[in-house]
């Protein structure tokens, strides 16, 4: 694999490790924020909201964990769906059903 590229706020030694907490996170595929064949490029929208929530999960973790760990992760809130329940109850949808991944049994 070739070195990564386009990296703004992750570390390359955990690059691979996040991806795969994100993709179950969101129940989602690589292509979803990426562009198949040039990972490094920005031109999917769903790239700089991940950029975003991974500020707002750091900034909840050190403003409200004094303990340096993670408490707030993606999965927190979106528990397996693209678009986190916002209330009891809700059944998450989404919108991008062609970057689901695969159910898996």
């Amino acid at each position: 694999m070739p070195a990564p590229k386009n990296l703004k706020l992750l570390k390359p030694e955990h690059l691979m490790e996040t991806m795969q907490a994100f993709r179950v996170a969101l129940g989602v595929r690589c292509d979803f924020c990426h562009v198949q064949g040039d990972f490094a490029a920005d031109d999917k929208p769903h790239k700089e909201i991940a950029r975003k929530m991974i500020v707002m999960a750091r900034e909840i973790n050190a403003t409200n964990f004094p303990d340096g760990k993670m408490h707030v992760t993606c999965y927190t809130c979106h528990r397996g769906a693209e678009e986190p329940a916002t209330k009891p109850g809700e059944t998450p949808h989404a919108d991008h059903a062609e970057h689901e991944a695969p159910a898996h049994p």
